[in-house]
């Protein structure tokens, strides 16, 4: 075992996720427009919770992240009135966290247009290249005892008629992305 190796391995990959989070958070926050991308991912830990469990702690665990954070995300979305804030029935010492008709319609339109961000953020990369990945990302993120409580899951945010055919349409130009995307890769790769 060679253990300088190993060493800088370790200190190559903490200083590329480093950047690469700072790089995925700013290309994202332009490319979402509306929301940025930390109060896109908390509007998406909050559909990702059952309505009464939506409380800075649970939103926070989700994102991996402080109660304190939470608050200040939850604060600048309530001010633009895509949250509401109400006492939580389980907790009296709680909060809870509602997203609003208006926060419901802008998820909506950025969910869109992160599906197409990440389409672009992963296009280089094939779908069991895509699974490794994540695998690799959860077991890292247990560093520390604690699993990644993740989005596995289907969101609690329902989805009018109207909307349905607005999925069904995004879908399909994703996949058409996706498909060209492994075409060029494979084609880079020599194997067309």
């Amino acid at each position: 075992m060679d253990i300088y190796r190993e060493l800088f391995l370790m200190q190559q990959t903490y200083g590329t996720l480093f950047s690469l989070a700072n790089k995925i958070q700013v290309k994202g926050d332009n490319f979402l427009e509306l929301l940025t991308s930390r109060q896109y991912m908390a509007m998406v830990a909050i559909a990702h919770l059952d309505e009464d469990e939506t409380t800075l702690n649970n939103i926070a665990r989700k994102l991996g992240t402080t109660k304190q954070s939470v608050k200040q995300l939850i604060t600048i979305m309530e001010n633009k009135g895509y949250v509401n804030v109400v006492p939580s029935t389980k907790d009296k010492r709680a909060i809870n966290v509602k997203i609003t008709e208006t926060g419901k319609e802008v998820l909506l339109v950025v969910a869109e247009k992160g599906i197409f961000f990440l389409e672009e953020l992963f296009n280089k990369l094939s779908t069991e290249e895509l699974e490794t990945m994540w695998g690799l990302l959860k077991k890292l993120y247990s560093f520390d005892g604690q699993e990644h409580d993740g989005f596995e899951e289907e969101g609690n945010i329902k989805i009018d008629e109207d909307n349905n055919e607005l999925q069904a349409r995004v879908m399909k130009e994703f996949e058409r992305r996706r498909i060209q995307a492994v075409n060029r890769e494979n084609k880079s790769d020599g194997q067309i």
